[in-house]
């Protein structure tokens, strides 16, 4: 599954051109790589997303084309949210 489709669907974003938009900056991680919009994800994958100042990575629990509001948080484990450390400017890149 796409990478911009799994944010969608899994509700960690809310429209599909917004994680599209914020995976072409670099802001999205699979396994600790920057990943393209249509970078494939698999069960087990890690994903880092970079939202505002904070790091939200999770888990790939299960792949699914659609789901419901209340089933969305069942495609993932939150793994870790941190704020974003910045040292003399840089960013977390």
């Amino acid at each position: 599954m796409r990478i911009d489709k799994f944010l969608k669907v899994s509700r960690l974003i809310k429209r599909r051109t917004v994680a599209k938009d914020i995976s072409e900056q670099g802001r999205v991680l699979i396994n600790g790589r920057e990943s393209k919009p249509s970078s494939a994800v698999k069960v087990g994958d890690e994903i880092t997303v970079q939202f505002g100042q904070k790091l939200v990575t999770v888990r790939v629990e299960r792949l699914a084309e659609s789901t419901r509001k209340e089933e969305a948080t069942s495609l993932y484990t939150l793994v870790k949210e941190e704020p974003i450390v910045r040292d003399n400017g840089l960013d977390w890149q």
